[in-house]
């Protein structure tokens, strides 16, 4: 019903920037909010940050600061801003969605595939 295309990722040197996006496809009355969870294996996910359809941005506590979160949830798109990356940045980055699917039904979450982010020192 709704697919999470994502892209950006990639190999990046300690200090350097990089921009994620993610973009909603498919049949759907309205998205609730867009945003990011970064992966990395045996470790718990953590949220990165999220931008709801007014404009409201939540980020988590650690990433306040060098990711910015940015977009148009009308446009069904958000970007994931990364600037000085570190290495404890390497993560797959996993976009996700909240949405109404029909409706008056309850909210509904979806995940894209993940796009991996290196960062080499």
């Amino acid at each position: 019903q709704v697919e999470l295309a994502e892209s950006g990722g990639g190999l990046v040197e300690v200090g350097g920037s990089l921009s994620l996006s993610c973009t909603a496809s498919g049949r759907f009355s309205s998205i609730i909010g867009m945003g990011y969870y970064r992966r990395v294996p045996g470790k718990q996910r953590e949220f990165v940050a999220a931008l709801d359809s007014r404009g409201g941005i939540n980020s988590g506590d650690s990433m306040k600061g060098r990711f910015t979160i940015s977009g148009d949830i009308a446009k069904n798109t958000v970007v994931l801003q990364i600037n000085n990356l570190k290495p404890e940045d390497t993560a797959a980055y996993v976009c996700g969605a909240e949405v109404i699917v029909v409706e008056g039904d309850g909210p509904k979450e979806f995940w894209g595939q993940g796009t991996q982010v290196t960062v080499s020192s």
